[in-house]
């Protein structure tokens, strides 16, 4: 029996061999660390006996499957933990996920976030006692009436939903039992001591409202406790930078009950955003973009053309016009397309780039609303780009260009996803083929780095994602390019060749911010509130040390105006350390200090969020450096403690 290792090496055995057998022949180390076994790409557990040739790759902790694995047995844990402290919860599902795990229960009595220091002592018992993992099947009508037996009506319902004549798999730990797919560690030992029960949510069975609120209870774990250290000291800095708290706090944007899910942007939050568009629109101009708008609401029969209704429609808004069915709009597209077919087009008129900040509004589940990163109505920066087939990687190319230019502006490191056709799909596979190509030899000719994303396209064409990193490590999928030959096609769109006969143009669609309400709430997060100058919705503030100032500092206030600068003054009858903490709280990059001596020789003095008390200084000559710092979107870092 041959077993080629990941290194491309070959191990060859008489007889048939466990995965964590090899494991061990390969090195006691590996053998220690392994928490899984890819055999011929298929997660195994690693009592899997191998009997046949293949290719094996032994996971650790340090690889993403591996740390799902030990993620997943450790929802085990602390499942088995739960039952122990309360016999009558009924378990649902706990899957491992990117950050963790959680797990889904319906107690009898709700429990509250005191409790999970109770459930994991517990789960330190279980881990103590090293309890084996044993993997076990039945046939489903078996399964059902085990899972009836324990009264685990959560896991009788999922069973119900699998296919007639399905083996159904459970792993046993000890007393406890549960319904798994796997894979997982040989030992409750093996999760070792880096896990945390972080938080408890609600969660409504299988996502819908129609359902039972179940408690969710977050959790996660790592194979070292140095690296679990480090997640909770991130996931601290993440709670003083939520952009939830420091929206309120700024004065930003709100939420409403009158509205769940759909922001409402305060005075100084739409100066932030309207910042954010106006280097949009100098950008886009730029890079040879024309700008249009179109309505917020169309007929069904638009959205039926374009896919959307078949594939979308559980996501919209719908309403009743003159006995027609209309739908607010999720996606600029299909009016982007209106417009090019609007008149007609020649080859010459290609690339034609579109650039829109529409209006969009999708239904999102409550549960599922989260401020500005998850909301029910955004802004988005749409372009869709019309082109030949010869066009295609220039365009492509020009669009992950402009995008880059937007990340490294704000200093954003990113990586970049090829993501291919999915089920739920239209068009050929001609069609498919050539666009994947298309975006594949762009990105290979511009030198990025990339992974393939197996089947997690649009429904109408391949995509490129861009998914950045934030200043605590977090990443966000935000910029996005997908190569469309299916919309062109669905409404017979055209341009006039060369050789004057028709043709189909092919379509490009793209964002760079994404939507705007959630980069804001992304920009809060990575800049806790404390933006650059250019950005910032108060650039200086004005502070008279005491009254009998005020009149000299109202005067130098409309100096910063007259300048464009964005300026208040604080003419409140407090004494100046007040005045400053409270410009220190509000982030502002610059105060502006006058008192006697200032308005005797007609100076200002300075404190920024920079560099601290920057002394005595020319009003003129600071006002000219300001607008030279802003002009260039300058990235100072703040150093000083606020």
């Amino acid at each position: 029996m041959k077993v080629t290792l990941k290194d491309g090496s070959v191990k060859e055995y008489a007889q048939p061999m466990s995965v964590i057998d090899i494991a061990a022949d390969i090195s006691a180390g590996l053998a220690r660390a392994a928490c899984l076994g890819e055999v011929d790409g298929e997660g195994v557990d690693l009592r899997t006996v191998v009997d046949k040739d293949c290719s094996l790759n032994i996971l650790t902790a340090r690889d993403e499957k591996g740390l799902s694995a030990l993620r997943h047995t450790a929802s085990h844990v602390m499942a088995q933990a739960i039952k122990r402290l309360y016999p009558g919860a009924k378990l649902a599902i706990g899957p491992s996920i990117a950050d963790g795990f959680y797990y889904d229960i319906d107690f009898e009595e709700p429990i509250t976030a005191e409790d999970l220091d109770k459930i994991e002592a517990e789960m330190k018992k279980i881990v103590k006692e090293a309890l084996p993992l044993k993997r076990f099947t039945l046939p489903r009508e078996e399964a059902i009436a085990f899972m009836k037996e324990k009264e685990e009506p959560y896991k009788v319902e999922l069973i119900e939903d699998l296919p007639e004549g399905e083996e159904i798999s459970f792993y046993e730990q000890g007393e406890f039992t549960d319904l798994c797919a796997g894979p997982h560690l040989m030992n409750t030992k093996d999760v070792g001591k880096a896990y945390k029960l972080t938080s408890i949510a609600g969660a409504y069975w299988r996502g819908s409202e129609k359902n039972k609120m179940l408690t969710r209870i977050y959790a996660t774990a790592f194979g070292k406790k140095e690296e679990l250290d480090a997640y909770i000291t991130m996931m601290e800095e993440a709670k003083k930078r939520d952009h939830r708290k420091l929206g309120r706090e700024l004065g930003l944007f709100m939420m409403h009950d009158a509205g769940p899910g759909f922001p409402f942007f305060l005075p100084k939050g739409m100066v932030l955003k309207n910042t954010l568009l106006e280097y949009w629109r100098e950008i886009h101009k730029k890079a040879g973009y024309v700008e249009i708008s179109t309505p917020i609401i169309l007929n069904r029969s638009l959205w039926e053309t374009s896919g959307h209704w078949d594939h979308y429609k559980n996501n919209m808004y719908t309403t009743v016009i003159d006995d027609q069915d209309y739908a607010i709009k999720p996606m600029n597209c299909p009016g982007g397309v209106l417009v090019y077919a609007s008149e007609p087009r020649s080859y010459r008129d290609l690339p034609l780039r579109m650039g829109e900040l529409g209006l969009v509004h999708r239904h999102e589940k409550s549960g599922q609303l989260h401020g500005l990163m998850r909301v029910r109505c955004f802004t988005q920066d749409d372009a869709h780009i019309f082109m030949t087939p010869e066009q295609i990687k220039d365009e492509i190319m020009g669009v992950a260009r402009l995008i880059n230019e937007v990340y490294s502006l704000f200093g954003f490191k990113y990586h970049v996803e090829l993501s291919t056709r999915p089920e739920d799909s239209m068009g050929s596979d001609e069609d498919w083929e050539m666009a994947t190509e298309g975006l594949r030899s762009a990105l290979d000719a511009l030198g990025l780095d990339y992974v393939v994303n197996e089947g997690d396209g649009a429904f109408y064409g391949p995509k490129i994602d861009f998914h950045l990193v934030d200043a605590i490590g977090r990443t966000w999928q935000c910029g996005t390019i997908q190569l469309d030959f299916q919309l062109p096609q669905r409404f017979e769109l055209e341009y006039q060749g060369a050789d004057g006969e028709k043709h189909r143009p092919i379509m490009i669609h793209r964002v760079a911010f994404g939507s705007i309400e959630r980069f804001i709430g992304i920009l809060i997060e990575h800049f806790a509130g404390a933006f650059p100058t250019w950005l910032a919705p108060v650039q200086v503030k004005v502070l008279p040390i005491s009254d009998k100032f005020e009149e000299y500092a109202k005067a130098v206030t409309r100096q910063f105006d007259d300048a464009g600068i964005r300026v208040e003054m604080d003419g409140r009858s407090e004494k100046i350390g007040y005045k400053i903490r409270e410009a220190q709280m509000q982030k502002i990059p610059y105060m502006v200090i006058v008192g006697q001596k200032e308005a005797d020789e007609g100076v200002i003095s300075v404190r920024s969020r920079f560099e601290g008390d920057e002394g005595q200084k020319d009003t003129a000559e600071f006002i000219a450096a300001l607008k030279e710092e802003i002009a260039s979107r300058a990235m100072r870092e703040t150093v000083k403690a606020e």
